[in-house]
């Protein structure tokens, strides 16, 4: 596999942070920011915002295995056939381009950015998720996407597998019964027939999936932050979120230059 992110990130002091001039000899370092959380937690928003708001590049490591399980329902493969996935997912090129503000998802060439955005899609995903085999070649694309550091990534285990190591980690969660309601919301925009409770009985079952799974399952890393977005504003969530990372931004600068 190979994924390529092409984003038009940003020097935070540019970005309209509210940043102030350095003077050249001090070096900021770059952060890698892993924000991780169940469905409908809001990670995408949360990420997206933060990496407009720092200058950073936003990776949906949702959006790779989305996209690799869309190809996989159009070629009829079983999403339990871990050798034919894993064979699939070494074959498969996947682009991420930032363009006004929004993520756009290219898979083979193809810009797959609505289709992989379906129910079907969404629930295949979740799937292909679990089989060991296949994560390990997102891994390790994401860790090539990132290990620069300037990146927001999000997903479901960023900050205890992808990036142990991160400078700033993110727990995200919001009560089950709001995640609910974020994800009948989107389903209602795009025009899906499911009501409320369908959604609700999605949401539970993907987090008994996420969190049982045998390859990375859902946890929050021990050095997390874990943020409950249930009575806040996405906005509110951002500015805590780029507060936390300046703070953390300088106290590895200062590291960099004693």
């Amino acid at each position: 596999m190979q994924v390529v992110v092409l984003n038009e990130a940003r020097d935070s002091s540019s970005a309209g942070s509210g940043s102030e001039w350095l003077p050249c000899k001090v070096r900021v370092k770059k952060l890698i920011i892993a924000i991780d959380g169940p469905v409908g937690s809001g990670k995408s928003t949360l990420a997206r915002r933060v990496a407009q708001m720092m200058g950073y590049v936003y990776v949906d490591t949702g959006a790779m295995y989305r996209a690799l399980a869309l190809k996989a329902l159009r070629r009829g493969l079983s999403l339990d056939a871990a050798e034919d996935l894993e064979a699939l997912a070494f074959g498969t090129h996947i682009d991420l381009r930032a363009k006004d503000d929004t993520q756009q998802v290219f898979l083979d060439g193809d810009d797959v950015t609505a289709a992989i955005r379906s129910t079907e899609v969404s629930q295949a995903a979740s799937k292909i998720a679990v089989v060991p085999a296949v994560r390990h070649v997102l891994v390790t694309e994401q860790r090539r996407a990132g290990h620069q550091g300037g990146v927001v990534m999000e997903g479901r285990d960023i900050g205890s597998v992808v990036f142990p190591d991160a400078e700033l980690k993110i727990f995200l969660v919001a009560s089950p019964e709001v995640r609910g309601q974020r994800r009948w919301r989107e389903h209602q925009q795009k025009g899906d027939a499911i009501d409320l409770a369908h959604t609700l009985v999605e949401i539970h079952e993907r987090d008994r999936r996420d969190r049982e799974r045998s390859s990375s399952p859902l946890f929050c890393a021990p050095d997390a932050v874990v943020v409950d977005s249930t009575a806040m504003d996405p906005e509110e969530v951002a500015r805590l979120v780029v507060m936390l990372a300046r703070e953390r931004g300088g106290a590895s600068s200062s590291a960099m230059q004693s």
